[in-house]
Formats: C-alpha cells, sequence, structure tokens
C-alpha cells in the first residue's frame, strides 16, 4: 500500500503519445547491445527457452546483488520464507544491501555515484533514474527488454507503450524498468459521517457542487463547527497534498502530490505552465469559497495528520479526505468505539469541470534500476530473466502478494484467502502471525502493479466499491514525450523551484484569503519574472525535437 510519504515522492510521470515511437522489443546497439550475438558470452545460468508464463529456474544456482528499502512497519528478517522460497523455485539467491527507509533515496545516489550499486536497485519512482543517466552508471534497460516476455507481454495487452514512451530520455531510451498496472487505480477522496448527514436528510455528494451544498447544510445544523477538516499536510511540500490532487482531477489539472510545473495542453497542443493555468485558478476559487463560509477549517492546510483525526474523532468535524484503508482501520474502528451508531463512508471522487474522468499516466509505478555493472556479469541474461519472472510474470507477482499457497493462503473462488492465525495490515488484529513483518510476503520492495483481479485481491469491501466506481471514468490522454537534453535538464532544475515554491506559498495565500483572488494576474507577473515563459519554451521546443526526431 502506497502511503502518503511515499506517493509525495512519486512525481506523476510526464507522458507521450508516440505508440509508434519505438518497439517495445529493444533493438540493441554498439557492442554490449541487446540483442543474442553481443550476449553471447554472458548467458550463464540462464534458460534457453525462456518465454511468458513459464516458470524461470536458473541452469545453475546464482546470486544477485540488490538494494533492499527496509521499511520500518516490517524490518527485514534474514529468516523470511520469502528467501527461502524465492531460492527453492528459481534457483537464485537474493543479497539484499539493506537500507532503512529514511535514508534510501540518499544512500542509492551515494552507492550508485561510488559506484557501489548492487545490481538489481528497486523501489525508484520515476523521474528519479533521470539523475544516473549520463554518468551511464545505470543501464538503458529498454535495450534488453527483449530478454523479458512477461514485461513484453503486459506492454502489448495493456496498450502500455504510450506510457513508457513518458519515460524515455533524450537519446530514445528508458532506464527504469517501471511496475505495470492493467487499470489506472484511485487512492484517495472524501469521507463523510454518512449517520449525521442521515439525521439530517442529507445524500452523499457525487460532484464538488453537491458538496459545498452538504457542508452549508451542515453548517446550518452545527454553526459553531468547521464541517470539514483535512489532514496529509505536514508531510508533503504541498499542504492538503491529497485534497489537492483528486479536486484538480475534477478540474482536470495535476495540483498537491501530483503537481508538476509543466502539463500538456490538449486543445493548444503544447506545453503550458501548470500553476498559470484558469483550470488551475478555478480550483483555487472553489476552496477559498469552503474557507471563506467557514465551510473548512484552516488549520487543514498546517495541522499533523493526528490533529485531523482527533478531530473528526471528537465529533468537532464531519468530513475528511481518506483513502480506503485509513477509512477502515483508522476513522471507522476508532469512530464506532467512540460514537455510538457512527457511520462513515468515502465517496468516489466528486466530478467537476472535467467530468468523469482520473488523470493519464497513472498505470506506471515506481520500479527497477540495473546497474551498468550487472552487464559485464556472464550471467546477465539470467538476472534479466529472473527480474522478468519475479517483477512481471503472473506467477512472480502472486508469490510476491500472497506467498505461498497452503502455508500462507488459499484460493478460493479465483480469490486469495489468508490461512488462520495470519494477518494483513491488520486484518486480523488478534492473530499471531503476520504476512509482512514474520513471512516477508506483501513487501513494497517486490509488490507493484499487476492484472485488475490480483491488485484488486487484497481491496477491502470498501476499497472494492470505490475503485469499481473510479474504474469506470475515462483516462485523460497521456502527455507527449519531452526529454530534456543533459544542459536544458540542468537549466530546467535551477527554474523549476523557485517556480514551484512561488506556486505553493501562492496557492495557500489565496485559499486561506491572505491574498484576494484579484490579485492572480499579480502573481501570474510574478512567475514571469521566476522564468516562467523560458521553462515552457525549454519544454516545447523539446517536445517538437522529440517529435520531429522520432513521430
Amino acid at each position: 500500500m502506497q502511503n502518503a510519504g511515499q506517493l509525495s515522492r512519486r512525481q506523476i510521470l510526464a507522458a507521450a503519445g508516440f505508440i509508434g515511437l519505438a518497439t517495445v522489443t529493444g533493438c540493441g546497439s554498439g557492442e554490449d547491445g541487446g540483442d543474442s550475438k553481443d550476449l553471447s558470452k554472458k548467458r550463464n545460468g540462464a534458460m534457453k527457452n525462456y518465454r511468458a508464463g513459464q516458470q524461470f529456474k536458473a541452469a545453475e544456482p546464482l546470486s544477485f546483488s540488490m538494494l533492499h528499502n527496509n521499511n520500518p512497519v516490517y524490518p527485514m528478517k534474514d529468516g523470511w520464507l520469502f528467501w527461502k522460497e524465492l531460492t527453492k523455485r528459481t534457483g537464485v539467491t537474493l543479497k539484499p544491501v539493506d537500507v532503512p527507509l529514511a535514508d534510501y533515496e540518499k544512500k542509492r545516489s551515494v552507492l550508485i555515484g561510488a559506484g557501489d550499486a548492487p545490481f538489481l536497485i528497486p523501489k525508484t519512482y520515476h523521474p528519479s533514474e533521470v539523475a544516473f543517466v549520463s554518468s551511464g552508471a545505470i543501464l538503458a534497460v529498454s535495450e534488453y527488454v527483449d530478454l523479458m516476455p512477461n514485461f513484453r507481454d503486459k506492454v502489448r495487452k495493456w496498450k502500455l507503450e504510450p506510457e513508457l514512451d513518458s519515460i524515455r530520455q533524450s537519446d530514445g531510451k528508458y532506464y527504469l524498468l517501471p511496475g505495470l498496472h492493467e487499470k489506472a487505480k484511485s487512492g484517495y477522496s472524501l469521507s463523510f459521517r454518512t449517520d449525521v448527514l442521515d439525521k439530517h436528510g442529507l445524500s452523499l455528494p457525487t460532484t464538488w457542487d453537491e458538496v459545498y451544498d452538504v457542508l452549508k447544510a451542515l453548517k446550518g445544523e452545527y454553526p459553531g463547527k468547521y464541517p470539514f477538516s483535512d489532514r496529509w499536510s505536514t508531510n508533503t511540500p504541498f499542504p492538503c497534498g491529497a485534497l489537492f490532487s483528486y479536486l484538480g482531477q475534477a478540474f482536470g489539472v495535476k495540483a498537491g502530490w501530483t503537481y508538476d510545473n509543466i502539463s500538456f495542453d490538449h486543445k493548444a497542443r503544447k506545453y503550458v505552465f501548470t500553476g498559470a493555468r484558469d483550470s488551475y485558478r478555478q480550483m483555487v476559487e472553489y476552496l477559498r469559497k469552503l474557507v471563506a463560509e467557514k465551510l473548512m477549517d484552516p488549520e487543514s492546510f498546517s495541522q499533523t495528520d493526528d490533529q485531523a483525526v482527533q478531530k473528526l474523532l471528537a465529533e468537532k468535524t464531519y468530513v475528511m479526505s481518506a483513502n480506503p484503508q485509513e477509512l477502515v482501520q483508522n476513522y471507522r474502528y476508532n469512530l464506532q468505539k467512540q460514537v455510538k451508531g457512527a457511520k462513515i463512508e468515502m465517496v468516489p471522487v466528486p466530478l467537476g469541470p472535467a467530468g468523469p474522468v482520473v488523470l493519464g499516466g497513472s498505470r506506471l509505478e515506481n520500479g527497477v534500476m540495473v546497474s551498468s555493472k550487472a552487464l559485464k556479469s556472464d550471467s546477465f541474461v539470467a538476472m534479466m530473466q529472473f527480474l522478468d519472472w519475479l517483477w512481471y510474470s503472473d506467477e512472480g507477482q502472486k508469490f510476491c502478494k500472497w506467498g505461498v499457497e497452503g502455508v500462507t493462503y488459499t484460493g478460493s473462488g479465483g480469490g486469495y484467502e489468508l490461512k488462520p492465525g495470519i494477518s494483513l495490515m491488520g486484518s486480523d488484529p488478534d492473530a499471531p502471525k503476520d504476512l509482512q513483518k514474520d513471512y516477508g510476503f506483501f513487501n513494497g520492495v517486490f509488490t507493484y502493479g499487476g492484472s485488475w483481479d490480483l491488485v484488486s485481491s487484497s481491496f477491502s469491501p470498501d476499497e472494492e466499491k470505490f475503485q469499481d466506481a473510479m474504474a469506470q471514468r475515462e483516462q485523460l490522454p497521456i502527455d507527449p514525450a519531452h526529454p530534456l537534453q543533459s544542459f536544458e535538464q540542468e537549466q530546467a532544475t535551477l527554474w523549476d523551484t523557485p517556480l514551484k515554491d512561488t506556486v505553493i506559498q501562492n496557492t495557500l495565500q489565496f485559499v486561506l484569503g491572505k491574498r484576494p483572488m484579484s490579485q492572480w494576474n499579480a502573481y501570474l507577473s510574478e512567475l514571469k519574472s521566476k522564468n516562467m515563459q523560458q521553462l515552457v519554451d525549454l519544454h516545447n521546443k523539446a517536445y517538437e525535437r522529440f517529435k520531429k526526431e522520432n513521430g
């Protein structure tokens, strides 16, 4: 499960529309290219005719080093069944280089920079890999996907070529093997105290206009309270990052955790500055109205998660952002202990001017980088086959998530049921064993992406209902590729941060009424003085160049 902190690091993908741009099979180039002739001396332990859907088993015992992101919720253990069973099935022993979650990105950079990186470097969020491209420290993995039949099969079946094009660099190659999703998965929306709504004859809202009406009605009933107080404000640069992310979606603009200075205007067919768009202004105006009319708690943008949740539990507020896990394990569980008859439900993201849509580009997840050193290994081909099986085959993904049938779970009716006495993320608080802590399965280093059947197999009834509703929505077009060359990237980085800071600070000032909306044009002038237009021009130049070279 992705938590708020992880999502904030995940910068959502700039994406692409050139499906024919480069085949997913990998063409191979240079002396270490991806064709079999060049790899003839690197096939130790490899399977001769490895194909999609086949169990990978190394022809001889092998071991590969791998960076391991050690999550404090389930600290790594050498005795996990995961390691033992993986070796039994594949003939491969993984040698984890353990790094604490809090230091993962910093330590990864240090290891790669020093030339000490393990062969496999998972849990990498695009565009983190871009920093390592120019040094040649990581492999252009797109050149070797011909060794990965499961990966290619899923890309083809799920039509993921445009998403992969989105992470290509200016040389037309990509350097990260991302997690692949069959369907976009939504995470966050509003939750409402439905028992309170019922008491006052109010219905769950389906649009943002209806959200306003419900909040207004609640304010009438409880004039001394803020009906809506929110969380996820202090752990990311963007206050109320979750709220802005899904509210922005309703207005057709990337905001909050998904905010990126540059986004594509599909009508004008060019890149524009996100924080200056009309749709962004409309979103800000909507929130300004909620705060101005005391429908939303202004402390939403500064309080800790605990403070926000305590207000909900103390019935000082009745509406709050949620994800399905928090809804069930935190809000509902604790509310029902404290308030007799309390009920709370999460609604599908309310609709706004953009209609029933979800943002494009969200079918890729964090993924695996491969150290360039791995290419020198005489078992390189076997390593790529192993990587393909573990992270991209149906069987490998099922193993990573649920473990061993008959030991950790039983299959029933095409679904999965944990064996008695085993809990997953609080599913059975009294169970003596935990699937993550005691067995090493459902580990975020290995468990992401996959078919909708597999992804949804761990959903609670609440999440199933929510995801089914969101899955009916249309995915907005993916932004076309616009990779910057290294000198352009350096220049863009210098402009990006001050511009982003200006957007975040002013968004907050407008919403809280510390700056009147009548000063929007003055705010746009401030963005211009910080090189907004130059940044937009740089990305449009890259877009036109890439289109010309690859279109």
